[in-house]
C-alpha cells in the first residue's frame, strides 16, 4: 500500500523547472496545448520530457517569482499553470498540504482563462491523484487526453486512476498505450507497477531498470528509480541489492527522503535498530508524512520505546486530520494504520468500508479485510483478503494479513502456511509484523 502511494506522489508529481521560460514536466512533460493562443514564453514548454533534466534553482524561489509575476498579470494562464504545478512540487518536497489548495486555485484560474488547454486540465488531474480523488482524476485525465490525443502524459493520470478504482484490465491497456506513444521514465514505471501487481516481479524490475535508464542521470528521477528498484529487491528479501540501490540514490541525491526511508528498512533488516531509528527520524523530520512517521514509530516500538512510539502514533493522527482538512482522502491509509494499532476497531471497520467503496482495488479489499480481522470479525475478513490476492500479487504483507485472519478464525495450520509464505517472499517485509510471523512459526 505504501508503495502505491509513493508511486502516485513521486512519479505523478516529478516536476522539473528549467530556466526563465519555466519548463515543467512530471505528468505534463510532453503535453501540447489543445487550444489558446499563448506564446511559448507565457506557458510551460510541453514538448520535451524534463524528467531527465536537472532541477535549476530552488523551488521556493521559483514559487516566489511566479507569485510576483501572477500578481503583475493575473490573467496569464501560462504563469498560473506553472504556479499551480510549482505548488504541487512544494507539497512533494515539504509534506505541507497547504500548498494543495493553492495549487487548485492557480490551476483552476488557468483553466478558466484558457478552458480548452490540456495543461491546466491535466495539472488538476494530477492534483486529484495526490488527493486520492480517483474518480475526478479519471474524468480530468480523459478530458486532457481528448484535448491532447497524441500526448503521453494523460494516459498516466487515466491509468493511475483506473488502478486505484480496481479496473485493472483497462488500466494495463492504458499503460501499454502510454508506452507505445512515448517510452519514458513515467511510462516504464507504470508498466513496472502493473507487472508487480500480477506477480511478475522480475518483469517489474526489468521495466524499472528501463525507467532508470530513461532518467538519464538527472538527480531526482534517477534517485527515485533507484528507490523503486530497492523496494522491489526488498520485496524479494534481497537486502544487499536493496542497499546498493539505496546507496546509489543517496549518492546522486544526498538526503533524498524516499531513499532514507528504505535505508532505515535495510538497517532494521540487518538488526541495526539504532541506526534505523536515526535514519527514519531524519526522514520524518524532513517530510512529516504518515509513511515516514509510522516507520519511526514501529522502529521505536521494536526497540522497546513504547512511550516514544505512542507519541509518533498520536502525531500520525494529527497529520491525518491536517491532510483531510486540505482535501486529501486518507481513509484507506488511516484504516490500515488504525487496524495495525488496534484503534477503535468498530470505527476503523466503518472507515475501511468507506475507503474500499472509494478505492475498490486489491489494496482496498485488503484494508477492509485487515480491519475486520483486527476487529475479531474473522469469517467476514477472509473473503476480502482472498479478493486482495486475486491478481496473483506477490506481496508478503498481503500474505501476512491473510494468515492473521486464518489464525483469528481458528485455522492455525493455514495461518502458519501463510506466515511461512510471507517470510519466504521477504523476511523483512514489515518492521512491525515480520517478527510476529516469525514468532508464530517458532
Amino acid at each position: 500500500m505504501k508503495r502505491r502511494s509513493g508511486l502516485l506522489v513521486a512519479t505523478a508529481v516529478l516536476v522539473a523547472v528549467l530556466g526563465a521560460g519555466g519548463l515543467y514536466g512530471g505528468v505534463l512533460g510532453e503535453l501540447r496545448s489543445g487550444g489558446g493562443t499563448a506564446t511559448a514564453a507565457s506557458r510551460p514548454a510541453l514538448d520535451a520530457d524534463p524528467l531527465t533534466l536537472p532541477l535549476a534553482g530552488g523551488t521556493a524561489a521559483t514559487v516566489a517569482r511566479l507569485e510576483r509575476e501572477v500578481r503583475g498579470n493575473p490573467g496569464d494562464a501560462g504563469r498560473l499553470g506553472e504556479l499551480g504545478l510549482a505548488y504541487q512540487l512544494r507539497w512533494r518536497e515539504t509534506g505541507d498540504p497547504s500548498f494543495l489548495p493553492l495549487s487548485e486555485r492557480a490551476l483552476q484560474a488557468a483553466d478558466d482563462a484558457r478552458p480548452h488547454d490540456a495543461g491546466a486540465t491535466l495539472g488538476l488531474g494530477n492534483l486529484a491523484l495526490i488527493r486520492h480523488d480517483f474518480r475526478r482524476a479519471l474524468a480530468l485525465g480523459r478530458a486532457a487526453r481528448r484535448r491532447a490525443p497524441f500526448a503521453e502524459r494523460p494516459y498516466g493520470v487515466v491509468g493511475d486512476a483506473l488502478i486505484e478504482l480496481g479496473r485493472y484490465r483497462q488500466a494495463f491497456a492504458t499503460f501499454d498505450r502510454m508506452t507505445a506513444v512515448r517510452p519514458s521514465l513515467a511510462s516504464y514505471a507504470r508498466v513496472a507497477y502493473a507487472r508487480e501487481l500480477i506477480g511478475d516481479r522480475s518483469g517489474a524490475a526489468a521495466a524499472m531498470q528501463l525507467a532508470l535508464d530513461a532518467a538519464g542521470g538527472s538527480p531526482e528521477p534517477t534517485a527515485w528509480a533507484h528507490v523503486e528498484l530497492a523496494k522491489l529487491a526488498l520485496g524479494e528479501g534481497r537486502i544487499e541489492s536493496t542497499s546498493e540501490h539505496v546507496r546509489a540514490a543517496l549518492a546522486i541525491f544526498p538526503g533524498y527522503v524516499l531513499a532514507l526511508e528504505q535505508k532505515a528498512r535495510v538497517d532494521a533488516a540487518r538488526g541495526r535498530l539504532g541506526a534505523a531509528i536515526v535514519t527514519a527520524r531524519r526522514a520524518a523530520t524532513a517530510v512529516p508524512l504518515p509513511q515516514f512517521v509510522a516507520l519511526l514509530g514501529d522502529l521505536l516500538e521494536r526497540q522497546g520505546h513504547a512511550a516514544a512510539a505512542a507519541r509518533q502514533r498520536a502525531t500520525i493522527m494529527a497529520i491525518d486530520r491536517v491532510l483531510a482538512a486540505n482535501g486529501l482522502r486518507v481513509d484507506l491509509e488511516a484504516a490500515v494504520f488504525r487496524a495495525d494499532n488496534d484503534i477503535r476497531p468498530v470505527e476503523t471497520v466503518r472507515l475501511a468500508r468507506r475507503a474500499r467503496a472509494e478505492r475498490p482495488s486489491i489494496y482496498g479489499d485488503d484494508a477492509l479485510g485487515w480491519a475486520l480481522a483486527r476487529a475479531g470479525r474473522c469469517a467476514e475478513a477472509e473473503p476480502w483478503l482472498d479478493r486482495a490476492l486475486r491478481l496473483g500479487t506477490k506481496d508478503a504483507l498481503l500474505y501476512f494479513h491473510r494468515g492473521y485472519a486464518a489464525g483469528c478464525a481458528g485455522d492455525g495450520r493455514a495461518m502458519r502456511a501463510w506466515y511461512r509464505r510471507a517470510l519466504e517472499q521477504s523476511p523483512a517485509f514489515s518492521v512491525r509484523w515480520a517478527p510476529v510471523a516469525r514468532g508464530a512459526l517458532e
